[in-house]
């Protein structure tokens, strides 16, 4: 699972990114300071695999992840060539979700490509040189798609009609997650990887002490924008946040009390990025590890099994679960098992979020 982090140069992505991996990433006050793209793995915060863990007490506690992708910034004429964040795009395509970055926090050393502060604008911006590279897919698919559809084969005929439809939305400039699909279109959108079909964030990225009039006016224009465009809000203060990040855990944990915080802004937004994912997460607490597993909601036993290994989906005979609720009043795997609470589950089993499952397979 990868999120790709866009954003005007000088918003704060390469920050956020730092906070996020721990990792020292080069961060500037002039633009384009991210020449190559950063990469970096990141755990989701789960209260619940904790809880398991001090239950069980396994040898190993191994959390999900989610990668995340730093590119050079956007800024108008990017869907051209102008600037650096054009040759990036190509990466950001194979991302599942985009955050973008939006600069909320006003500062004198740290230049504007735009001048003055405008968040909405800056959305806008980067969202236009988003749409301008879909178009620029779609109109070279189309290309292609006419010479076939003149041989009067009703499935690239088909095909033709669907891909004019999305152009003819997006030259309106709309994004292509706004644009109602059938079945076969739905297909024909998947795989095209269009970028403003991907599921958004709007992280807005403020100053520690944003309490102003002015900013909070500033983000409730966010949240009305990510109303509009079918996209999420997260809130961050980066610098705090990559400062908070330099902190031992069990320091941030007493920081975060003191200001009367239950998770940081970080943590929020890893949520937010694999909720944004349609994601749900499952437990296994096989010998000396307790895990959590990622997978897409709605994913049957056999397939979630696979998740751990190929060999349990090939020889799956039934799964044994219990909610992480069930097992947490029981006190133990071995008190659960006593009380009955374990399920027998066969293949139809959708799994869901929280189970705690043991996979019973041939090989």
């Amino acid at each position: 699972m990868q999120v790709g982090i866009v954003g005007l140069p000088n918003v704060g992505k390469t920050t956020l990114f730092n906070a996020l991996t721990g990792a020292e990433a080069e961060v500037a006050s002039y633009p384009f300071c991210t020449i190559e793209p950063n990469i970096g793995v990141v755990e989701v915060p789960d209260e619940r695999l904790l809880r398991l863990s001090e239950m069980i007490r396994p040898q190993r506690t191994v959390p999900t992840t989610i990668k995340f992708l730093d590119v050079a910034g956007l800024v108008r004429g990017s869907s051209h060539g102008e600037g650096l964040g054009n040759q990036f795009l190509a990466k950001i395509r194979e991302a599942d979700a985009i955050a973008q970055v939006v600069r909320c926090f006003e500062r004198e050393d740290i230049s504007h490509v735009e001048g003055e502060l405008s968040p909405l604008r800056d959305i806008e911006i980067v969202e236009t040189e988003l749409l301008l590279a879909d178009l620029a897919v779609v109109e070279r698919r189309l290309d292609k798609a006419r010479g076939a559809g003149r041989s009067g084969d009703e499935k690239a005929k088909k095909r033709v009609q669907g891909l004019e439809k999305i152009k003819e939305h997006l030259q309106r400039g709309k994004l292509a997650r706004l644009l109602p699909l059938d079945e076969d279109e739905q297909k024909l959108m998947e795989e095209l990887s269009l970028l403003t079909r991907k599921p958004t964030i709007y992280v807005a990225n403020v100053s520690e002490d944003a309490l102003d009039e002015k900013s909070q006016e500033r983000l409730r224009e966010i949240f009305d924008k990510a109303r509009d465009n079918g996209a999420e809000v997260v809130i961050v203060a980066a610098k705090f946040e990559s400062e908070l990040a330099q902190l031992e855990s069990e320091e941030r944990k007493e920081f975060l009390r003191e200001e009367g915080l239950e998770e940081s802004g970080l943590d929020q937004f890893i949520k937010a990025s694999y909720k944004l994912l349609d994601l749900v997460t499952f437990f296994t607490t096989v010998g000396p590890e307790v895990r959590a597993w990622t997978i897409n909601k709605g994913t049957r036993a056999p397939q979630a099994a696979g998740k751990v290994h190929s060999d349990m989906e090939r020889g799956f005979i039934r799964a044994e679960v219990v909610s992480y609720g069930d097992l947490l009043a029981a006190g133990s795997v071995t008190r659960a098992r006593e009380l009955g609470i374990y399920r027998l589950e066969g293949k139809d089993y959708v799994v869901q979020d929280g189970d705690v499952t043991y996979f019973r397979f041939a090989v």
